[in-house]
């Protein structure tokens, strides 16, 4: 999942998974020896929160991967359906609405225990912002959510809107989801998402990506 060769022979390109584009200080120092041991003494910082080493000959692959598990960031799944990425919504952010970041963490205890290993669902991402500015840029996965409220029982509730066919390349092409309408209460949002892989992966073709089967079926099926 983490790795990709660069177009130099020999070298690779290693993408840090990091949950929530959080770190601690130890692990900054951490990452700064291995970038200065194994690499070319630079990291990049990716749109979906991660870290990009590049510059890695491929003998040193197994020992920076070694040495990035020593620190506690040594897990599988960049740029796959476990990579779910947010804004720091009310955590820090005074246009929060919702907090994105605990949708974050609950999404993510979701998919861990779907245990998910169909290489299309895979390749589905999420993103989820705290309001409508898009900071998780939550128009760009290809299920997104965005921060709102709703009433229930006279009570103001946090609340998500739901985006669908959403896309973040590498590269220059992107595509704008969908929003479906759909306003679901904070707490629900995790038996949403696993609703939603349930409808792709039952209803679709062979082959068929989860963008495609989306502009075959439509926002009915969700």
């Amino acid at each position: 999942d983490n790795v990709r060769p660069q177009k130099q022979d020999g070298y690779y390109a290693v993408q840090v998974f990091i949950r929530q584009g959080d770190l601690k200080p130890e692990e900054w120092r951490g990452l700064a020896s291995i970038v200065t041991e194994f690499g070319a003494g630079r990291a990049r910082t990716t749109q979906a929160q991660n870290l990009v080493l590049r510059w890695i000959p491929g003998n040193n692959l197994y020992a920076v991967w070694k040495a990035l598990n020593a620190i506690g960031l040594g897990e599988y799944g960049a740029a796959t359906i476990r990579d779910v990425v947010s804004c720091p919504g009310t955590d820090s952010c005074k246009l929060g609405i919702t907090s994105s970041m605990g949708l974050n963490r609950a999404i993510s205890d979701r998919i861990e225990r779907m245990g998910i290993t169909d290489p299309l669902t895979r390749q589905v991402f999420i993103n989820i912002s705290g309001c409508p500015n898009s900071c998780g840029q939550h128009h760009l996965g290809n299920i997104g959510f965005h921060g709102a409220a709703m009433k229930n029982d006279a009570r103001q509730i946090p609340a998500y809107n739901v985006f669908l066919g959403g896309e973040r390349h590498e590269g220059e092409q992107a595509r704008v989801g969908t929003i479906a309408k759909l306003r679901l209460p904070a707490k629900r949002v995790p038996d949403a998402v696993e609703r939603f892989i349930g409808v792709y992966q039952s209803q679709r073709n062979d082959g068929e990506a989860f963008n495609t089967f989306f502009d075959r079926v439509g926002v009915k099926p969700f």
